[in-house]
């Protein structure tokens, strides 16, 4: 996969977890796209779960479902360490 093509899913796919996750999560579009990234490596890893090969810790890009799917993930896992932060 190309850079390019790589950067286009993981900004598709920060934008759709941002629009389907509730809640107001400010970021920019650099952040965006980060975090299209990060889920599509963690939804790379869940969905080599589901795969017979063997090989679960292989760190590949995934589709932009899974991908979508993990910076969901991402998302509701940072939205729960900001909850619990106490502020004096």
């Amino acid at each position: 996969m190309g850079i390019i093509a790589f950067l286009v899913i993981g900004l598709l796919a920060g934008l759709l977890a941002r629009a389907l996750m509730p809640g107001n999560q400010s970021m920019g579009l650099v952040a965006t796209t980060l975090l299209g990234i990060v889920g599509s490596f963690v939804g790379g890893f869940v969905g080599s779960l589901f795969r017979s090969d063997g090989r679960i810790f292989d760190l590949h890009p995934s589709g932009l479902l899974f991908s979508v799917l993990g910076a969901l993930l991402v998302l509701f896992l940072v939205g729960l360490a900001g909850r619990r932060r106490v502020h004096v």
